[in-house]
């Protein structure tokens, strides 16, 4: 055999490999898409991380879940786009900044609006690119020269482009309503930010006095007490026979003694609470409504910093007593109750389990405020991603997220887009303040377009959704009609998180039929989330989150991909435990070891130029030859499929049991005597493959071994070779069939080594009586791979040994295969130690045969525990007669 032109190192070591591979990757420009290849485009667009984010394994799975989907598709000869990018995210980056500032003992209001907006530009830019390099460091291909920003001047230009035709088109107006109010980011937010959580709260029963009523009170249960200062009404049904005098009659605000009307609207609910409700108009959507309705006032009694009081300018200050004006609403709650309690005015208080809304950025309980907002009509914006949707045209995978996403688009309402942050981008409208012209306009105007005045912008930044949801196109040179545009719109792949359906999915597809008149993409993959072993979500916030990069020092990028993916099926959730990181990466190092190893056997073993798979006559070849390229033809086959339905688990599983099972542990153990020629040309089409089919989950040792296989070129990459195709005369069912039963014999006779606790130094002799010709020539031909790998001295198939002692295992076709063991074990101590089990076996069948025929045991026990008890019966006679026979086929008297 000629020497190897070279060896690989002992052991695999992802540090010395995974930095060089990335770089030459990048070198060679293999993750540049060209606008003007011929190749079929495929795309997918990244989630676009905060600029202020740091990776976590939400966004690992994310990531490497879309890396998988792209070099998938590169390997299938498609233009392949994967386009990265970051978002501005106001709220978040804000936060972050004035998180610094305060260490300096400022606040965003000492520093003024510019010198802000200043600071926050300098910190992005020092930051900013810190998760993009993150993300090279676990193998993610994205083409970087198309890396866009949601600051990008070009991008900012489509938004407003965005902005101003919506302006034009009548769907952008400003209301004056009930919004959810952040006060600790001092910002509007939408109805999707405003996130609901579960909590136990009381429900407080207020007594309200009446003038002139049937009663001299009104009770009302609420949750909210330090609102009633803002009541401007109470209300009940108007069928409620409960409260019939009431309407009409006049209430009396408790500690103020403010008059408010008793009236009747179809609003209330007469079975929650008392059926009475007192109205605060200004800080309850629904009372809102019912103010309208009724034409009350709408006083605001709790600032925009969450303390009570008016607003300056506005004239609360009759309702906020000064006991609470000043303080926080939820200390204010406790002194209101206190001062209800005094005057008598406060009933029984019960506990109240209810949803409240946070904030979904800070988590402060947000509170309901009216303002006046920048609003986006979504109705006519729903219908064609409706219709898209049940048409076909763009699917959701896994589809149970369907029918949510149906819902939302049915009851969509108006989409509150204004902000009052300082870091995000400004809203383009423009006021004259001589003669109050308003308008929308693509450039800063210097003077009013109606009569030359001064003009000023609205102070509101734009919703940072509001310039993700153009994501798709904007990063592609929109509005203009760019090559890439072009080329590579629309898009083919969404992967992200069924949490963010409705804050980015929906509204991009929204926006792409609005705006372009086509879908964005043609699938969302929506991917599980990363739980910890008591299936909480990894946060920061818990501590329970698993930092990457900590990953991929230890065990390298290609182990935690592969937990990523084989790790989490279709739509469901990945289990990790970051208190045992070992326990949960260790698989993928140690597929990673195994690949290696098997690599090192290979390169070991082949020539400078082994022959190529065509060049042979398979149909002459040795069985476990067949075999094998038959397998190889399954595992392409089956990979394709599953990565084709995202089902990338299933794709990877597969590839591990070829390489592992089949390859590793069957074909090369059972080649290793003829290592050369023909088995040369097999095992170098096999491992080729194997390495093709694993490189989307596991790019870095995969490229690595690829490129030391014999015959590659210095030039020639993994990363762009052609994805394997399956060969259809090399797959081969006879074949499988017919060596399914040689491993089922070297199985048989494994089992019986072990189950008779035969040293491995013992060659034993067996013989195998076949039920068909078709199995003792599949048999006979690998005699020497099954005496090997059973580790026999003499393999018959004539029967002779079948009548002195041994043991018989019977083949999945009917063959018997009989294992001659008088000299390999102690007979008579082997009896001995069966009997023992057998009489040990038959006590604990009559104890539990007793207890069965009890009747108080059977008709008092729960019905599982006797199904239990009646399952393990059956076992143990199953076990019992597998004793018996092997006491009888010892001879055992």
């Amino acid at each position: 055999m000629p020497e190897p032109s070279f060896q690989l190192p002992p052991q695999y070591v992802p540090g010395d490999v995974e930095p060089q591979t990335y770089q030459r990757w990048l070198d060679r420009g293999v993750f540049t898409a060209h606008a003007d290849s011929p190749k079929q485009p495929y795309v997918i667009v990244i989630p676009p991380p905060n600029v202020t984010a740091v990776l976590h394994m939400g966004q690992g799975l994310n990531n490497v879940t879309q890396d998988v989907l792209i070099r998938f598709e590169r390997m299938r000869g498609r233009e392949a786009l994967w386009l990265p990018g970051t978002d501005h995210a106001g709220i978040a980056t804000q936060n972050v900044v004035e998180r610094l500032i305060a260490k300096e003992g400022k606040t965003r209001f000492d520093l003024g609006r510019e010198r802000f907006v200043a600071r926050v530009w300098e910190y992005v830019r020092a930051t900013g690119q810190t998760i993009l390099e993150q993300l090279k460091v676990i193998g993610c291909s994205c083409d970087w020269s198309r890396t866009r920003f949601t600051f990008d001047p070009a991008y900012v230009r489509s938004v407003r482009e965005v902005f101003v035709r919506l302006w034009e088109e009548g769907l952008i107006y400003r209301g004056h309503r009930v919004i959810h109010w952040c006060p600790r980011c001092r910002t509007a937010l939408s109805d999707e930010e405003a996130e609901f959580a579960e909590e136990t709260g009381n429900l407080y029963y207020i007594r309200y006095p009446v003038e002139g009523g049937p009663a001299p009170y009104l009770t009302v249960a609420t949750t909210r007490p330090e609102t009633l200062l803002g009541d401007t009404a109470l209300a009940v049904h108007p069928k409620d026979e409960r409260y019939a005098g009431f309407v009409g009659k006049t209430a009396r605000l408790p500690i103020t003694d403010l008059p408010i009307p008793i009236l009747a609207d179809d609003a209330v609910d007469p079975a929650f609470g008392t059926g009475v409700v007192k109205v605060t108009p200004a800080h309850d959507a629904n009372d809102f409504e019912i103010g309208q309705r009724h034409h009350l006032a709408a006083p605001l009694v709790i600032r925009e910093d969450g303390t009570m009081g008016e607003e300056p300018g506005q004239g609360a200050a009759a309702r906020v007593p000064p006991e609470v004006r000043g303080l926080d609403r939820f200390e204010a709650r406790e002194i209101i109750v206190q001062m209800l309690r005094e005057r008598k005015l406060l009933g029984q208080v019960t506990p109240h389990q209810h949803a409240v809304r946070h904030c979904y950025r800070c988590d402060s309980v947000v509170e309901p405020r009216l303002s006046d907002q920048w609003f986006v009509k979504m109705q006519p914006l729903a219908e064609p991603a409706l219709r898209a949707f049940r048409s076909g045209e763009v699917r959701l995978v896994p589809e149970r997220w369907g029918a949510t996403y149906v819902n939302w688009l049915e009851h969509i309402r108006d989409w509150n887009i204004s902000r009052q942050l300082w870091w995000g981008q400004r809203i383009p409208v423009f006021t004259c303040s001589r003669c109050h012209e308003q308008w929308a306009d693509r450039e800063d105007p210097t003077e009013c377009r109606k009569c030359g005045g001064p003009v000023e912008q609205d102070p509101d930044v734009l919703d940072t959704w509001f310039s993700s949801w153009l994501w798709p196109f904007a990063t592609l040179g929109w509005p203009d009609e760019t090559p890439d545009l072009r080329r590579f719109y629309p898009g083919h792949t969404l992967v992200t998180a069924p949490e963010i359906l409705f804050f980015w999915v929906a509204r991009m597809i929204m926006a792409g039929y609005h705006f372009l008149g086509q879908r964005p993409f043609a699938v969302v993959y929506l991917h599980g989330t990363v739980r910890d072993t008591q299936h909480r979500k990894m946060s920061k916030s818990l501590g329970n989150g698993i930092d990457p990069l900590d990953v991929v020092r230890l065990y390298g990028a290609d182990a935690l991909r592969w937990t990523a993916i084989a790790g989490v099926s279709l739509g469901s959730d990945l289990i990790l435990d970051p208190d045992d990181l070992e326990t949960t990466f260790a698989p993928g190092r140690n597929f990673a070891n195994k690949l290696w190893n098997l690599g090192r056997l290979i390169v070991a073993q082949l020539p400078a130029a082994a022959r190529s798979i065509d060049t042979l006559e398979v149909g002459r070849l040795p069985l476990a030859d067949r075999w094998v390229l038959s397998r190889a033809q399954d595992a392409i086959r089956a990979a394709t499929a599953s990565l084709e339905q995202f089902r990338l688990d299933e794709a990877a599983k597969r590839c591990f049991d070829f390489v592992w099972k089949e390859l590793a542990d069957w074909y090369v153990e059972a080649v290793k005597p003829r290592l050369a020629g023909d088995a040369h040309a097999v095992l170098a089409y096999c491992f080729d493959a194997a390495l093709r089919l694993l490189h989307p989950v596991m790019p870095f040792i995969t490229e690595e071994l690829w490129q030391r296989l014999p015959g590659r070129r210095s030039d020639e990459l993994l990363a762009v070779a052609a994805w394997p195709a399956v060969r259809p005369a090399l797959s081969d069912a006879a074949a499988e069939r017919e060596f399914a039963l040689v491993q089922d014999a070297i199985a048989a006779i494994r089992t019986i080594r072990a189950e008779y606790r035969v040293s491995p130094k013992a060659r034993l002799g067996a013989t195998v009586t076949t039920k068909t010709d078709v199995a003792r020539r599949a048999l006979a031909g690998e005699r020497e791979t099954i005496t090997r790998l059973a580790q026999l001295a003499d393999l018959g198939f004539d029967g002779k040994l079948a009548s002195g002692v041994g043991a018989h295992a019977v083949l999945a076709d009917g063959s018997e295969v009989f294992v001659a063991l008088a000299d390999a074990i102690d007979v008579q101590q082997e009896c001995r130690r069966l009997a023992g089990e057998l009489a040990r076996l038959d006590r604990q069948l009559a104890g539990l045969a007793a207890k069965l025929t009890n009747q108080n045991f059977v008709a008092r026990a729960p019905a599982e525990v006797v199904a239990g008890e009646r399952a393990k019966e059956r076992a143990w006679h199953d076990q019992r007669q597998a004793l018996a026979a092997k006491l009888q086929s010892l001879g055992c008297s």
